[in-house]
């Protein structure tokens, strides 16, 4: 068996374990053994536990499968991103979505009831306007990164730098503006959470898998881009459309992800820089193997953060904050000693 066979056979078998201790993780005890039960009931085999039924059909599995689409895209984008920018340090908030899902979503918060009526009471209400606001920045990126002669990936990631700086400003301004539940809701969604999580936002979330499954099938052109944009164009590649679809495609991604969880950091950086450590940088096996890990990791992380401080639950963002952080600073110090050894 070969190497990338192992490693997918490994990645597949620890997605496995992370749903299963997902899904018997929580205040109210589950074994595997009352999971099965759960599962032959539901086929008509046998009967069930009516309110242990509810904990896992409608509390634990729209949880489960919103982790696994989250971490799924956020680590997918991450890897795209990575390889269209040519830097292993990349991240999809380079390109202003999350921060621009954070300023529509604190101004729905803080000014959106009194504007818009009963529509803000609707569930995915809040979603919706996060949504828009991640695609509305990132099309300003695309905008100041285009130019008569195309699209320049520097001037993309500067102005995403700029568009984040903004809207950090803008959602400054809402948390001045707003009362103390107004802000404690700002913080929590800022935070990144899918304690909420239903079969309807679930159902939201795995649309998702749509653009996961259009970033794998951009993978050779994405294996051509790194060797340069020259070298791309004489292998047959499309350079401006890819790179115009690669952040299209990281927007709808990454801006469903967080109009849903909120903002959950370092998991589109973390995540494929560990495949490429670990199995090299071909995007053919890298985006879906990303893909597996980043499901792995956000379970791990929304399990962890059900144990840490329970009965309460931990925001997932403080956790992945907390693995990713240390993490950043080790792939950076490597880095330096890496271009220390070239110089």
């Amino acid at each position: 068996m070969s190497r990338t066979n192992t490693s997918f056979l490994i990645l597949i078998s620890l997605l496995l374990i992370a749903i299963g201790m997902s899904l018997i993780t929580g205040p109210a005890d589950l074994s595997l053994a009352e999971i099965s039960q759960l599962l032959m009931a539901k086929l008509g085999f046998g009967a069930s536990s009516e309110l242990k039924g509810t904990i896992l059909w409608q509390i634990r599995f729209p949880r489960m499968i919103m982790a696994v689409m989250v971490g799924a895209g956020l680590a997918t984008t991450g890897a795209a991103i990575q390889g269209l920018f040519r830097n292993p340090l990349a991240d999809p908030a380079l390109i202003g979505v999350s921060s621009g899902a954070a300023l529509a979503a604190a101004a729905f918060i803080v000014i959106g009831a009194g504007l818009l009526g009963q529509f803000a009471y609707w569930d995915l209400a809040l979603p919706f306007f996060a949504f828009l606001g991640g695609l509305a920045s990132t099309w300003l990126v695309l905008k100041l990164g285009s130019d008569f002669s195309g699209s320049s990936v520097s001037t993309m990631l500067l102005a995403g730098i700029a568009i984040n700086a903004m809207a950090i400003a803008g959602v400054g301004i809402f948390y001045y503006l707003s009362d103390d539940v107004q802000l404690r809701s700002v913080t929590f969604w800022a935070l990144g959470s899918i304690a909420g999580a239903t079969w309807s936002t679930a159902g939201i979330a795995a649309l998702i898998l749509v653009v996961v499954i259009m970033l794998v099938f951009e993978a050779k052109s994405l294996n051509a881009i790194v060797l340069g944009d020259s070298e791309a164009r004489h292998l047959g590649v499309s350079v401006e459309a890819l790179k115009k679809r690669v952040v299209i495609y990281t927007a709808l991604g990454v801006g469903i992800a967080v109009s849903l969880s909120g903002i959950i950091a370092f998991v589109g950086l973390v995540v494929p820089h560990l495949v490429r450590l670990a199995i090299g940088s071909n995007h053919h096996v890298v985006m879906p193997a990303s893909a597996l890990l980043g499901a792995i990791l956000l379970l791990a992380a929304d399990t962890l953060s059900r144990l840490v401080v329970a009965p309460a639950e931990l925001p997932i963002g403080i956790v992945t904050a907390l693995v990713g952080g240390p993490f950043f600073i080790y792939l950076i110090v490597r880095q330096k000693k890496r271009l220390g050894l070239e110089q």
